[in-house]
């Protein structure tokens, strides 16, 4: 997807001041929606407080790069542990 790489430096560059890692992102059809899902990860875990903060950070970022031709869902998530 155009501009993916452009925003994920964007991204790392500001989660980063706050200690936050993007350890992924990517663009997924589910069922008749596109989701584009930002896994992110911080040392010790990051709780819930710390994905909305991030989220909060991500929207506005995410809305000036085009991403895709279609509508999406913007999914903040963090990364497993296990």
């Amino acid at each position: 997807m155009k501009n993916l790489e452009k925003l994920r430096d964007t991204l790392v560059t500001v989660l980063k001041e706050k200690d936050i890692i993007v350890d992924d992102i990517f663009i997924k059809k589910k069922g008749k929606y596109n989701f584009l899902t930002v896994v992110l990860d911080k040392v010790g875990g990051i709780d819930l407080d710390g994905i909305v903060e991030a989220t909060h950070l991500i929207n506005p970022i995410v809305d000036e790069y085009d991403i895709c031709d279609s509508e999406y869902i913007l999914d903040v998530i963090s990364k497993e542990r296990g």
